[in-house]
């Protein structure tokens, strides 16, 4: 049996060395190019030559620690030439009656300047939550946060709330003759209104029969995972059955396990940690988009993880300097939430993990694509050290790489996922590839042990290289 030969790409010092910084190639990932270049035409994206002369350095073994971010605007207060002329470009675009979204797409996916509200309009463009006709924007935003606002008002709010609501407007009269007395106005609670009531009047028991009926009527918001929902959970039963008694308790679980996961998001960032009132309102933000969600997809419910992937969204419109928008952060957030996620819903259907399209097919594509561009370290990985690729792919896939690089890094790659026409999941396997390749060196001299603690904690690298790698992975697939 012939040994593949590996590709001569593969076998140059490129992929185990830092670029070299004057490097044209990778300077176009980068987001502080060393020296300006003028614009070149937009076009669909395609492969940049390897570099001439590359001064070959292997990676230090020790990972260097993760830099704690609370403010990643910070990165841009020395912009250069290039920069700007970059921001002119996408400003430019932005500007246009109807935006040409293959251009937009091509900018973006060499990186997405950080200034002017730029990536937070560009990413709700990709995303499609916003037209590319500028002239419907407006009409669009506002209905799509009125809708969120309902769905706010049907999903998180009880009705003991509607009922204190109520009866601010109801009980004027009562409460000017308590006002000299120093007693506290109080709502009565009539027997319709307890929430263990069975009346077909009461509206606590209307609220549990409105949910039920709400999730059947959104569960569209995700796609095809409605073939797995069970929303008898939620109602549609007459009385307080145990069907519904544990739909109340699974609730409770899932709200419990999300607070704990609101409260656990990036704790080295201000921006979500800490007491300030600031943090404190961005952390429940994070946590009415996951409930809502939640609530609307009963298929699928909430799966621990989500909150990592919903910061990243809520963190660039929250920064928007547009006030409206930034204001407007939390509907914003929840669409775009949803449409990312639709490109990955079979990852977080349980009852699909071993068919064709769940999250242990998508490790195996992974396992594939590695195969196919360097034989020789996939036979090193999965056949002689025995390296699972489950071990550290499935966080990986699941987390969008967001748990591997600062939060800086992880919004850099990012722009490279949701700018690829072919979607979001395809770039995600071609970068965790080009992430091996980057350390096949250390792989290939390693055993199983130093293997996996290096793939569970991989060490600190330059995003525009491997972004570069990534890109070569696609050009190499599509000729080969």
């Amino acid at each position: 049996m012939v040994k593949k030969r590996v590709p001569d790409w593969l076998n140059s010092s490129l992929w185990s060395a830092s670029p070299s910084v004057t490097s044209d190639d990778c300077r176009r990932y980068d987001s502080k190019p060393s020296t300006p270049t003028p614009p070149s035409p937009v076009g669909p994206p395609l492969p940049v030559p390897p570099p001439v002369v590359v001064v070959v350095q292997e990676q230090s073994p020790k990972s260097e620690p993760k830099e704690s971010v609370d403010d990643v605007h910070d990165a841009s207060s020395n912009s250069s030439a290039e920069d700007i002329s970059r921001q002119a470009q996408f400003l430019a675009e932005l500007s246009k009656k109807v935006i040409n979204l293959r251009e937009l797409r091509t900018l973006a996916s060499q990186g997405i300047p950080d200034v002017a509200g730029i990536r937070s309009t560009v990413w709700k463009l990709l995303l499609g939550y916003l037209p590319s006709d500028r002239g419907h924007w407006s009409s669009e935003l506002a209905k799509k946060r009125s809708q969120y606002k309902h769905f706010k008002e049907e999903l998180l709010m009880n009705p003991s709330e509607i009922t204190r609501r109520l009866g601010t407007s109801t009980s004027s009269d009562e409460e000017s003759k308590l006002e000299g007395s120093g007693m506290l106005s109080r709502s009565e609670i009539t027997h319709g209104e307890h929430p263990l009531s069975l009346g077909k009047t009461s509206v606590w028991n209307q609220f549990f029969q409105r949910v039920g009926m709400d999730c059947h009527h959104h569960q569209i918001l995700f796609g095809s995972c409605h073939v797995v929902l069970d929303c008898s959970l939620f109602g549609n039963v007459h009385g307080m059955s145990g069907t519904k008694i544990v739909g109340l308790m699974k609730d409770t679980e899932i709200i419990e396990q999300i607070d704990r996961d609101v409260k656990r998001t990036h704790p080295d960032m201000n921006f979500f940690s800490g007491d300030t009132p600031f943090a404190k309102a961005n952390q429940e933000a994070l946590r009415n988009i996951l409930i809502v969600f939640a609530k609307l997809n009963p298929g699928i419910r909430y799966v621990q993880g989500m909150n990592e992937i919903l910061a990243p969204l809520f963190y660039v419109f929250k920064n928007d300097p547009d006030e409206e928008n930034a204001a407007s952060a939390e509907p914003d957030t929840f669409f775009c939430f949803v449409e990312l996620l639709s490109g990955f819903r079979d990852n977080f259907c349980q009852q699909l993990d071993n068919s064709v399209v769940g999250i242990r097919s998508t490790i195996t594509r992974l396992s594939q694509l590695l195969k196919e561009h360097d034989g020789e370290l996939w036979r090193h990985l999965e056949v002689t050290t025995k390296v699972n690729p489950q071990f550290y792919a499935f966080r990986w896939i699941t987390l969008l790489l967001t748990q591997e690089f600062n939060f800086a890094d992880s919004l850099q790659i990012w722009d490279t996922l949701l700018s690829d026409p072919e979607g979001p999941q395809e770039t995600l396997l071609r970068v965790c590839c080009a992430m091996l390749i980057l350390v096949r060196r250390r792989l290939l001299a390693g055993d199983f042990t130093s293997n996996l603690k290096l793939l569970q904690n991989y060490p600190s690298t330059n995003i525009g290289h491997l972004l570069y790698v990534a890109n070569k992975l696609r050009v190499q697939s599509s000729t080969g």
